[in-house]
């Protein structure tokens, strides 16, 4: 298991300071969506290197569904303790802030109503977010550290566990009664130190992170895509230009569909300097073409 994994593990047993971010830092001037940063293209890219990707830890980032507001997990440099973070983008130019010691790996609903932390999580109110609460039952005994939702409100989840052999889940609200959670599909759970799930908004797709034999390393990130019959396809590995011989987890699609944000680690310095990285999210559809399914095009 690699040491990224498991500080992201660490962050179950802590107990999270909820409110709103204070201490508001203005940013040199970075004008426009996405910090102002030139987008990607087919090849990953550092995201805003020197100011939101620093020679410190940073993990999983994702933004809100306006695109106004940057949350992510940040330790080292400045933030001498594990922090939660926003970047929050207010009249074209963005602000950072600090919002609480860490907390779980947040993740949004599509509404951007409902900010999820694991088994926990926030709403969205007229003065900011919420305290956090607890899911409950049934998740509250299963050691979740990712939790996404799709329009339809479809829960995919993971287990944290000790020994690698956590698998995915996922609840599908009916009726609107939540159901009780089930193992995803075999394709999806054959690997081990399986996390961070994320599945897409129409759920045409799952993303996850695990290690497998046919991998390139450390953890690589696999794709899964609904198939016809409403079943999970085969796990496909998402290539050499993304998964490398490092640590690639935490996996997400920007709400507006274009751009894919994942973190990469490396061994070589004790997992210590984790970066968030991007790239053009028509890697997917490139790869759902290949599975010989209709494209999606944003």
């Amino acid at each position: 298991m690699s040491r990224s994994l498991m500080s992201i593990g660490l962050l179950l047993a802590l107990t999270a300071v909820s409110g709103n971010s204070v201490g508001e830092n203005k940013l040199p001037i970075l004008e426009g969506p996405y910090l102002g940063q030139e987008p990607p293209g087919s090849t990953p890219e550092v995201f805003a290197p020197g100011i939101v990707s620093t020679e410190h830890w940073e993990y999983g980032g994702v933004f809100t569904p306006d695109l106004k507001e940057f949350y992510l997990l940040s330790r080292g440099g400045k933030h001498e303790e594990s922090m939660f973070v926003v970047f929050r983008q207010k009249e074209n130019q963005w602000y950072e802030s600090v919002v609480s010691p860490r907390v779980g790996q947040p993740a949004f609903s599509p509404d951007g109503m409902t900010m999820y932390l694991g088994k926990r999580y926030k709403q969205r109110t007229d003065t900011g977010w919420s305290e956090i609460k607890d899911l409950g039952a049934p998740f509250e005994t299963i050691r979740i550290m990712r939790l996404t939702v799709s329009a339809k409100g479809t829960y995919a989840f993971d287990e944290a566990t000790s020994d690698g052999n956590g698998i995915l889940r996922s609840s599908r609200l009916i009726d609107g009664k939540r159901e009780e959670p089930k193992p995803m599909s075999e394709a999806i759970n054959a690997g081990r130190w399986s996390a961070h799930p994320f599945i897409a908004p129409d759920e045409s797709y799952v993303l996850w992170d695990t290690h497998r034999d046919d991998g390139y390393g450390d953890a690589d990130i696999y794709i899964s895509f609904r198939q016809e019959d409403g079943s999970w396809g085969q796990a496909i590995n998402l290539g050499n230009e993304i998964n490398t011989s490092a640590d690639e987890s935490a996996a997400s699609v920007t709400p507006d569909g274009k751009y894919l944000f994942f973190n990469r680690a490396s061994s070589e310095d004790n997992y210590e300097n984790v970066d968030i990285f991007w790239v053009d999210a028509q890697v997917i559809e490139s790869l759902r073409r290949s599975a010989g399914l209709p494209g999606h095009d944003n």
